[in-house]
C-alpha cells in the first residue's frame, strides 16, 4: 500500500510539473475555440484528481482473479503497445492518419488475440470512419499523408 501511495505522489508531482509547463502555452493561431492548451490541462487535471484519490483512499487496491498477472507475457504486450504507439507517432504526418492507424491497428489486434481477417477489416473501417468523423464532421484537420492524392 505504501508503494501505491508513493507512486501516486510521484505521478502527481509529474502532473503538476507538466501543468506548469503547459499553462503559458499560446499558439499564434488555433482551430479549436478553447485553444491548444485546454486538452493537456484537462487531461492533467483529471489525472491529478484520480491520483489524489489514489493517494488518500482508505484501502489498498486488491487485485482479483479476473485481472491478468504482471508476468513476462503481459510486460511484452505492454512493451509492444508502447512500440506500436511510437511508430504511430513517427508515421502520423508522413503516412497520414488512416495509413498510420492501419499500420499499428492490425498488429495491435493480432497482439491481443484477434483473428487476422476480421481484425484487419475492423481496423480499416474504423480508421476511415474516425478520419471522416474528426476531419469532416468535427472539422478537426487530420493529415492524409500518402492518400492526399485522393482528395480533390
Amino acid at each position: 500500500m505504501v508503494l501505491q501511495r508513493l507512486f501516486a505522489a510521484a505521478l502527481l508531482l509529474v502532473c503538476a510539473a507538466l501543468a506548469i509547463m503547459a499553462w503559458p502555452y499560446q499558439a499564434p493561431f488555433s482551430y479549436e475555440p478553447v485553444g491548444p492548451r485546454a486538452f493537456p490541462l484537462l487531461m492533467l487535471g483529471l489525472m491529478g484528481v484520480a491520483l489524489l484519490y489514489m493517494l488518500f483512499r482508505p484501502t489498498p487496491i486488491v487485485h482479483s482473479e479476473d485481472e491478468p498477472p504482471l508476468d513476462r507475457e503481459t510486460l511484452i504486450k505492454i512493451g509492444a503497445c508502447i512500440g506500436l504507439l511510437l511508430i504511430f507517432a513517427a508515421t502520423f504526418e508522413t503516412l497520414g492518419f488512416i495509413l498510420s492507424s492501419i499500420l499499428i491497428g492490425v498488429p495491435m489486434a493480432l497482439l491481443y488475440g484477434g483473428r487476422a481477417v476480421p481484425g484487419t477489416v475492423v481496423v480499416v473501417l474504423m480508421s476511415i470512419a474516425l478520419y471522416v468523423l474528426f476531419d469532416k464532421t468535427m472539422d478537426v484537420p487530420l493529415p492524409m499523408g500518402w492518400l492526399s492524392v485522393l482528395e480533390n
